[in-house]
């Protein structure tokens, strides 16, 4: 019979104790978390994104617009990491 009281015993301590700590960890303040000192990093203009951007709001137009064509062909080089081609040479004939 002893055993029995003994096992309740350590029983009710067992939850007491669990009990508390449960207490003690929800009443616990977290730490404040320090403000950023770096300056909030804004995105340069990139004359490249505005283009792409005027060219997705023309939709079909843009299909037969130079500019757009052009940022096209730059945006595909930077993606592909290919150099972008030279200028075409002018003919002597050509101006």
């Amino acid at each position: 019979m002893e055993g029995k009281v003994l096992a309740r015993i350590a029983a009710i301590v067992f939850v007491a104790i669990a009990i508390a700590a449960t207490v003690i960890e929800m009443t616990r303040k977290e730490a404040p978390v320090p403000a950023s000192t770096a300056p909030a990093l804004q995105p340069s203009a990139d004359p490249l994104r505005a283009t792409l951007r005027r060219c997705q709001q023309l939709g079909e137009a843009a299909s037969s617009d130079a500019d757009c064509l052009a940022a096209w062909a730059e945006s595909r080089d930077w993606f592909l990491g290919r150099t972008p081609a030279p200028d075409a040479p002018q003919r002597p004939g050509d101006q």
